[in-house]
């Protein structure tokens, strides 16, 4: 297990700064939506999905192919090469990202009037053009020391990103809203150009102080006879990168697909524009925020995975990968299949406490079983990568995604489901894409699927969370609105299930043996004194 800790250390740096981040993105979501409304919501949210497909083109998957290939290099001990990968990288990432911004700015009118079908959507497209230049640079900083297993630049970065990005973004919808709606919305989404200018330059600073210790490794290595050429580092990082751009292009490309279809299909269904325009933004803006906030736990233990497997692959490890690829999975189930659960049983709760939206609940309820799926894709696509097998969950991903257009297109138009059609679509998607990464993953390694440990156990777990956390909110509910107005008691209410529903899941883990001592002790800097302190309470021997 002490091979493991490195990873698994790097895991929590990254998911304790992208949780730190998302809460700061869901108070940013809060407010925006008590400023602009569920209409604002929609037309904010509606660049996001182009935003975010140019931005997986202008990156071209090359921040992971670079952490793969520094990753591998040192393994290795091979400094000159890892520093040529990521000069290389840089230049590359330097040009894309502004051919790309500039090729937004210049279509944003047509992809508002033609393909959104919106022409207010315009000012936000034109305002997050330039984020996409500051990024797709800190990208390849950030995959630099990710292939060295250095987390924390990254996750530092994103934090001052993200501050940066809120502050910059409340100001200017505060300061445009009595100018227009569609220009606050453009506001909004000018936020990410200031949190990836603030980034970036975090990022140059730290790659800077670090100049020197780098470069003392690459000087007191031996000379190369045969240094590889410029071109065949260029043809190996897109040879990764290429089918990792396909890979996150799909995701956007279907958000994209979602604009394109839930909209009209909702019209379709009976519903006006502006109704249909704020049930998107429900969905899309409220919901599926709150599903993608868990799952930045899997997003970075996947960035995590993808060198420490490069690094074992590199040097032939056949065992080592396979026990880190079954620590990895195991972690993502015992997390992933409680707050589903959680998120299903307190979905209306949740969207009152965050969005002031009892409606916005029944999308997330829906949503939250996409969670499980959602996960184990995030994780088992880290451990292809880091194998070299990047196209597969590209091409599990493509499958899933034409399941979602075409159930989206049907489920939608029932007024019954409406949203919620969209949402078990993506359910569904989901659930095919995961599944096919897991039949790769037991033929690429040794890894066997084993229901006690995956389902069976963390199932009981989590029955008894789930009846700990109605319980209590029942309780709670009903003490807290007899004095105190009906939001608070159900923040109250809300806030303190999940506290319970934690500890309540944790202890159920230790009592029936899901989780370990020396896994346990596997948690950085806590996880011995949490294994002692569970050892005399008697939940582990």
């Amino acid at each position: 297990m002490s091979s493991h800790r490195t990873f698994i250390k790097g895991a929590a740096i990254l998911a304790l700064a992208g949780v730190t981040v998302r809460f700061i993105g869901a108070v940013m979501r809060i407010v925006l939506a008590a400023l602009m409304g569920d209409e604002g919501i929609g037309l904010y949210q509606m660049a996001y999905p182009i935003y975010s497909t140019l931005l997986a083109i202008s990156t071209a998957g090359i921040p992971v192919a670079i952490s793969k290939l520094v990753a591998e290099n040192i393994a290795l001990r091979d400094y000159r090469e890892a520093r040529r990968v990521f000069r290389i990288s840089t230049a590359i990432l330097t040009l894309s990202g502004l051919v790309i911004a500039i090729i937004l700015a210049a279509g944003a009118n047509f992809t508002a009037v033609v393909i959104v079908k919106e022409p207010r959507a315009v000012y936000p497209l034109l305002a997050i053009a330039p984020a996409i230049f500051f990024v797709t640079i800190m990208s390849a900083i950030r995959g630099f020391f990710q292939g060295q297993q250095r987390m924390g630049p990254t996750a530092l970065s994103q934090f001052v990103e993200q501050v940066a990005r809120v502050v910059v973004a409340i100001v200017l919808v505060l300061v445009l809203l009595p100018v227009g709606l569609e220009y606050a919305a453009a506001g909004a989404a000018a936020g990410a150009v200031a949190g990836g200018m603030a980034g970036l330059l975090l990022l140059i600073i730290l790659n800077l102080r670090e100049r020197k210790r780098f470069n003392r490794l690459v000087q007191r290595q031996p000379a190369r006879h045969r240094p590889a050429s410029r071109w065949t580092i260029i043809k190996r990082i897109f040879s990764l990168a290429i089918p990792i751009t396909f890979g996150s292009l799909i995701m956007p490309l279907s958000t994209t697909l979602d604009l394109a279809v839930v909209p009209r299909r909702l019209q379709d269904a009976g519903f006006t524009p502006e109704r249909a325009t704020a049930l998107y933004g429900q969905l899309t803006g409220m919901a599926s925020s709150v599903i993608y906030f868990p799952s930045v736990v899997t997003m970075a233990l996947s960035m995590s995975l993808v060198p420490a497997i490069s690094e074992a692959f590199v040097l032939k490890q056949r065992r080592l990968i396979t026990s880190r690829t079954s620590v990895a999975i195991k972690l993502t189930v015992l997390f992933a299949f409680p707050a589903a659960v959680g998120l299903y049983l307190l979905a209306e709760p949740i969207t009152i406490l965050l969005f002031n939206n009892a409606e916005a609940g029944y999308p997330l309820a829906v949503m939250s079983w996409s969670l499980i799926p959602l996960c184990l894709y995030i994780t088992t696509t880290g451990i292809m990568q880091g194998l070299g097998r990047p196209a597969l969950p590209v091409i599990n991903m493509a499958v899933g995604a034409l399941v979602k257009v075409v159930l989206a297109w049907f489920l939608t138009a029932i007024p019954e489901l409406h949203v919620g059609g969209a949402g078990w679509a993506s359910v569904v998607s989901m659930i095919v894409a995961a599944l096919l990464n897991l039949y790769y993953i037991a033929r690429l390694t040794e890894w066997r699927f084993r229901w006690w440990e995956l389902v069976i156990s963390p199932g009981l777990s989590v029955a008894a969370m789930s009846a700990a956390v109605i319980l209590f909110f029942k309780i709670a509910s009903q003490v807290g609105g007899a004095h105190l107005s009906f939001r608070v008691a159900n923040a109250v209410a809300t806030l303190g299930a999940i506290i319970v529903g934690v500890v309540i899941y944790g202890v159920a883990l230790l009592v029936s043996g899901s989780l370990t001592r020396e896994e346990l002790e596997q948690i950085p800097r806590y996880g011995e004194r949490l294994a002692e302190i569970a050892r005399r309470l008697r939940l582990i021997k």
